[in-house]
């Protein structure tokens, strides 16, 4: 049972995965690029991503993509060149599956194992300690370090060898943004249509159209509560990205891309890029004469 764990990257999901921890009796050694993250999540704060890898048996990174990964792994003070023998880091952004390969190997050279971890839940369930767990990687290293995960997820799978967690995690997501982008631009044309939009909910929930938006996501946005803590417009593009990327080097298809694509890629040009994903809804409206879903936004922003 590993005795010390770092945390690099305490951002939305990050900070709250290590508040997590906190409670449940880790002493944690966190750092990010911001000052004062550390501590406001109860742990000790490092001053470098070296401190923090010489003083933990497990490391954790919640990162923003592959090349902020690959830019902390890196150099003299990064991941690769500090970590140790046994030392297992498990990484739980969202990454490309080729740049966690590479990472596993070079890793594996120094002895230690790097796991993969792709998590589902939102902000939500990472408060709660909830989330849902995607591993690809090394199945004893998984075993040594589940008692880490268990401070903040309900579920675990190993999806496979490295990169499989990521992997599964970009299907996931890819899943997550088609749904969010269609069910934001039907309830737009329902708010057109003057339908009920608490009724067309009910409605969609008990019928084929039901999904992770219509189910977690509009029931409150209709009321003006977008949820927090989420994707932003930014890295949901970013994912979708991701999934296109994969589908092209596997010789998959994907086809349904452009739905996302389209949805997401309006978000940012119309300046939501930094706002939570659920705004993409506000994005369709205003193109649609400046309608908003929540009544009491009816006026153009």
């Amino acid at each position: 049972m590993p005795d010390t764990v770092g945390f690099i990257g305490l951002g939305n999901m990050g900070g709250r995965i290590t508040a997590c921890l906190v409670r449940a009796g880790w002493q944690v050694t966190g750092y990010d690029v911001l000052p004062g993250l550390a501590g406001a999540v109860g742990a000790r704060a490092a001053h470098s991503v070296a401190e923090v890898i010489e003083s933990a048996d497990v490391v954790l990174m919640s990162l923003p993509d592959s090349r902020v990964i690959e830019s902390v792994a890196s150099g003299e003070n990064g991941v690769i060149a500090r970590s140790r023998s046994g030392q297992v880091v498990i990484d739980l952004s969202t990454a490309a599956p080729s740049s966690t390969r590479r990472l596993h190997a070079a890793l594996a050279e120094r002895g230690a194992a790097y796991l993969d971890a792709g998590i589902s839940g939102g902000a939500a369930a990472a408060e709660e300690g909830t989330l849902t767990l995607m591993v690809g990687g090394d199945p004893d290293a998984l075993d040594r370090v589940r008692p880490v995960l268990a401070a903040f997820s309900s579920r675990i799978f190993h999806c496979g060898t490295s990169g499989a967690g990521h992997t599964a995690k970009i299907l996931n997501n890819f899943l997550n943004a088609v749904s969010l982008a269609a069910t934001a631009e039907v309830m737009v044309a329902a708010k057109k249509a003057d339908l009920d939009l608490e009724t067309l909910l009910e409605i969609l929930n008990a019928s084929s159209g039901v999904n992770f938006a219509t189910l977690n996501r509009f029931p409150k946005i209709i009321h003006g509560d977008y949820l927090k803590g989420g994707l932003t417009n930014a890295l949901m593009m970013k994912d979708v990205v991701l999934y296109t990327d994969l589908a092209a080097q596997l010789g998959a298809a994907s086809i349904n891309a452009s739905g996302p694509l389209g949805s997401f890629g309006l978000a940012i040009a119309l300046g939501y890029a930094d706002e939570i994903s659920n705004k993409v809804v506000d994005a369709i409206g205003d193109v649609c004469g400046g309608v908003r879903v929540h009544s009491a936004l009816e006026e153009s922003p």
